[in-house]
């Protein structure tokens, strides 16, 4: 596709995506882009630093761009129910590679609702996106796709298969996989189980609980307010979407919604133990902790779509640098 045509392709998908939600009930929510350590994902060390006249001091404490929404919008789920935000998530990636970015979208969800629900508004939202761009007679003109591309997305189904973590690896092991429980499954993992899986899309579920002693370290990292499952100890209720070309690219999980649990398991976090050697503390998620002193909350879930990667998918774009218009990495920067 041209400059024009990828221009067109990225404003009809992030504008579908967002309306999606829109008709389903969801209530649009605008969280702050510079935050505390709150506005992180799992990993700080990504976090871009926010100073005034080199003074890193300027808010208080150390200040970030934003990666994530998530907290935000959680505050909101008792009161409003169904919650979404779209907008830039900042990550200081330190690969210059075809799946990083510095800058991307994303759009994430939080609602009152169970895992298999947000595994269904997951599915149901990349059918629509699918047979959306599918059923655009104009798709090969206005956005370069080929015909091949189009009878792909017609061809998602609108429920998808689902391996849990150990199903993964078993899996992966049998196609010939060097691997062991408590390993990461990489991209290049994904790529051999979606050939596998006749090149549609698939969840794994059910990772690794990272506050769980299973008797020998693990590489799998989750956030710390995934919600254990009841039903298996030493797993949590949590998954990632991973698609042809963009490979992961939506994680989602049942949340915490205990306050003295998700202290715990935050306290008990490699991203707490990360923040502390960035000279973080519990006071960087204050105001989370007491809001839901003050006000509780209710059993919840979400997830957040990497929309630079949902493109890749559906445009059959190998290089996440090629699904943008505007593209930034540690090497190009605009």
């Amino acid at each position: 596709m041209n400059k024009a045509q990828l221009a067109k392709f990225e404003g009809v998908v992030i504008k579908q995506a967002e309306m999606f939600f829109h008709d389903q009930g969801f209530v649009p929510l605008f969280p702050p882009k510079v935050v505390r350590a709150s506005g992180a994902c799992e990993n700080v060390n990504t976090l871009f630093d926010v100073s005034v006249d080199q003074d890193p001091k300027w808010f208080g404490r150390s200040a970030y761009l934003s990666q994530t929404g998530q907290l935000y919008l959680e505050v909101y789920v008792a009161e409003l129910q169904k919650v979404y935000c779209l907008g830039s998530s900042f990550r200081a990636e330190p690969k210059i590679d075809s799946r990083h970015l510095t800058e991307f979208m994303m759009l994430e969800i939080e609602f009152a609702g169970s895992f298999e629900d947000l595994l269904s508004h997951i599915e149901k939202m990349l059918y629509h996106l699918a047979q959306t761009i599918g059923h655009n007679k104009e798709a090969i003109k206005e956005f370069g796709l080929d015909q091949e591309t189009i009878d792909r997305l017609l061809t998602c189904p609108p429920v998808l298969n689902k391996y849990t973590y150990n199903q993964a690896v078993d899996k992966l092991k049998e196609l010939g996989e060097e691997i062991e429980w408590g390993d990461d499954i990489s991209s290049k993992r994904e790529k051999v189980l979606l050939a596998a899986n006749d090149n549609q899309p698939l969840f794994i579920t059910h990772y690794p609980d990272p506050m769980w002693d299973h008797g020998k370290e693990i590489e799998v990292e989750k956030f710390f307010n995934m919600l254990p499952d009841k039903k298996t100890p030493g797993r949590v209720l949590s998954s990632d979407l991973i698609l042809p070309f963009g490979g992961e690219s939506v994680g989602a999980a049942a949340r915490v919604d205990s306050l003295e649990v998700l202290i715990a398991r935050l306290k008990n976090s490699k991203m707490y133990q990360r923040l502390e050697n960035k000279g973080g503390d519990l006071k960087d998620f204050a105001w989370y902790i007491n809001h839901l002193k003050k006000h509780g909350t209710v059993p919840h879930a979400g997830c957040g779509f990497g929309l630079s990667r949902i493109l890749q998918w559906i445009g059959g774009i190998d290089d996440i640098t090629k699904a943008v218009s505007f593209p930034s990495n540690k090497g190009c920067i605009i």
